[in-house]
């Protein structure tokens, strides 16, 4: 029996929030792990901050939410079928690398769910391949390598500061300086990450015929907002294990400056609409900061095994996207 466009909507919606908790509780890991690893702040203090500050990040609107509504796909090829398999594909992405610990990019799940289920209903026409490549593939590849960067840059012109006796034992300046730039990396990550919710949620609504243009409804961005920081709030500690503790040691310092390289990195994509991922971002500055300390202070075996993980997130997630389409449409249940 085919579902209803009610029905579909309704579980678009459902798996349109489970989607932004499971990106909350896999990406708090990105938000929290130097915070953690320095032992600036508790987990469980960690963790509520960053889900109070990303519920507040994510009710700023950024054009994040309008690349994924309509800047990837064309609109009007997309079904709710479609939009449905793609949540589905990046729920299973999701629940998978965060069992093995990895720090896989939900934002990446997301896109590559989207082009999965789509590319097997509408065919590759429908995908807007330009876009793609602009907005998702060139940012997907320098992002990381501007956070490295940066990270090492920061890290560089800190250990010139600290040659200065005062600063060098005073621990406690870059406690509290740490815990200002992991609240700026958690409202960063809500100001991207919730808006790629926002945005498969207002594309499955037009599909439906439910809004005449793909803009995005106040109750989507605060249904989203608020399930973000819940997701926040439930922590992911297999992942802050990885990202924390198995790259490099972190002081507070160094905490401090691998979150200020990658808070920058995300605002700046998020003001230029691109969906980039908090995930490669820390990690990127994390392994720039211990490549400043000296190339030996860095586990470059787990660098690479992420660098890996994230090469196959989007044609994974798209995979398991399309194989999710097919099987409900051969089930007759869209």
């Amino acid at each position: 029996m085919t579902v209803g466009s009610v029905d579909i909507i309704f579980f678009i919606v459902v798996f349109g929030l489970l989607f932004d908790y499971t990106n909350g509780f896999h990406d708090a890991a990105n938000v929290v792990s130097t915070v953690i690893a320095t032992r600036v702040l508790r987990p469980l203090t960690a963790i509520l901050m960053a889900g109070v500050l990303n519920t507040l990040g994510a009710t700023q609107i950024s054009g994040v939410a309008q690349t994924i509504a309509s800047g990837l796909v064309d609109p009007h090829y997309s079904t709710q079928a479609m939009v449905l398999a793609a949540l589905i594909g990046a729920i299973l992405w999701n629940v998978l690398t965060w069992y093995l610990g990895i720090p896989s990019s939900s934002s990446y799940a997301l896109i590559g769910g989207l082009i999965g289920s789509v590319w097997i209903s509408g065919g590759q026409n429908a995908i807007l391949w330009n876009s793609v490549a602009l907005k998702v593939l060139i940012p997907m590849v320098l992002s990381p390598i501007a956070g490295f960067f940066l990270g090492y840059l920061v890290m560089k012109g800190l250990k010139v500061l600290l040659k200065n006796p005062k600063l060098r034992n005073n621990k406690a300046i870059f406690a509290k300086l740490q815990i200002a730039s992991a609240s700026l990396v958690a409202l960063s990550h809500g100001l991207n990450d919730a808006q790629k919710s926002m945005g498969i949620i207002t594309l499955g609504l037009f599909a439906g015929g439910y809004l005449a243009t793909p803009h995005i409804p106040l109750w989507v961005i605060l249904a989203c907002a608020l399930t973000m920081g819940l997701g926040t709030a439930s922590g992911g500690l297999r992942i802050i294990r990885t990202v924390g503790f198995e790259i490099t040691k972190l002081e507070p310092f160094q905490g401090f400056a691998a979150e200020t390289s990658a808070s920058c990195v995300i605002l700046t994509a998020s003001f230029l609409g691109m969906p980039v991922s908090s995930t490669h971002m820390i990690v990127g500055g994390v392994t720039g900061v211990g490549a400043a300390k000296g190339a030996s202070k860095v586990r470059w075996r787990i660098a690479s095994k992420l660098v890996l993980a994230w090469i196959f997130t989007i044609p994974g997630a798209a995979a398991v996207a399309a194989g999710t389409f097919y099987l409900l449409k051969l089930s007759n249940i869209i």
